[in-house]
């Protein structure tokens, strides 16, 4: 329960267009699928469409319920793709996947992008500026009725990194989600349409991230799904780094991204966005499975119920 005893929303919660993923009751795992030569973890792995589209489809095989196709590296200090480049990437595998049955996201700031990419069959934007990027991604929203991940955004990344300054993480980015809110409904777009992404690592180089995980409920409390994106990220490497301080690198970071998995699993996270899936589908049904047992035991709390912070 949150604060004033209203109920928190859980896993399971609807989200429009996804009524297909509805009846999953756990947090769902998001594979991150990049058609980049300079994403931080895997740039160039899969950047042709085929081997995109195969990786994809072994991602399903491990237990994804969605897959991400995304065509510009967010990594800090990228730049810009040319946007007849980005459609040139992503397009191709959003249509692929798509046609093998696959729920589909595009990971794009860029509204022509997200259009085209629905009209090719993705079923989800997952926008990393909110709408702050493009103007007219609210309304290609609105009109296709597109589920929506409305991230937390400062700025693009080439400059996110000097954004950082907040005076507790938790209030500023929930204010400035439900700032984003107002925004994308005033276009347009329905509740029912919209996922929140806290952002973690964007703008958020370090500490920072830690307790937006840990006061995952705050966010919740907006009313709308949550969607986690923990993977590989800068945070997760200087936790593990070393007696030299040097951070892990990438590749060495998945088990950590697994924990945290659980743990926002536990928290209620509608969704996890990895780069590595087995281990997260695994853990997201283990809470599941956790939580089932619990509640079939009267009196007894759920994982998730044991985790939410102290009514104030």
């Amino acid at each position: 329960m949150s604060p004033g005893g209203a109920p928190r929303p859980t896993r399971s919660r609807a989200v429009a267009g996804l009524e297909m993923l509805a009846g999953l009751d756990r947090t769902l795992v998001m594979g991150v699928v990049n058609v980049t030569p300079d994403s931080f973890s895997d740039g160039g792995e899969w950047y042709e469409p085929d081997a995109a589209v195969a990786h994809g489809r072994e991602l399903l095989d491990e237990g994804a319920d969605i897959l991400d196709v995304g065509g510009e590296s967010t990594r800090p200090g990228a730049s810009r793709v040319p946007v007849a480049e980005e459609l040139a990437r992503v397009l191709p595998v959003v249509a692929a996947l798509a046609a093998d049955g696959a729920v589909v996201s595009v990971d794009t700031t860029r509204a022509v992008v997200a259009e085209q990419a629905v009209a090719a069959g993705a079923r989800i934007v997952n926008d990393v500026s909110g709408g702050l990027a493009d103007p007219g991604m609210a309304g290609v929203v609105a009109r296709t009725g597109v589920a929506y991940v409305c991230m937390h955004w400062r700025g693009h990344a080439d400059v996110m990194d000097d954004l950082e300054d907040y005076d507790d993480v938790v209030t500023d980015v929930r204010a400035e989600l439900a700032a984003r809110l107002e925004t994308l409904h005033a276009a347009g777009v329905r509740r029912e349409q919209v996922v929140l992404d806290p952002g973690l690592g964007f703008s958020k180089s370090g500490a920072s991230n830690w307790p937006l995980l840990a006061r995952l409920g705050e966010l919740q409390d907006l009313g709308l799904p949550v969607l986690v994106g923990a993977s590989r990220k800068r945070f997760l490497g200087h936790l593990l780094a070393g007696p030299d301080g040097q951070a892990v690198p990438p590749l060495a970071r998945d088990d950590a991204t697994a924990a945290v998995t659980t743990l926002a699993a536990a928290a209620g996270a509608w969704c996890v966005r990895v780069h590595a899936v087995r281990a997260s589908a695994d853990a997201v049904r283990v809470v599941a499975a956790w939580d089932r047992a619990r509640a079939a035991v009267p009196g007894a709390a759920t994982v998730r119920d044991s985790t939410e912070r102290p009514a104030t």
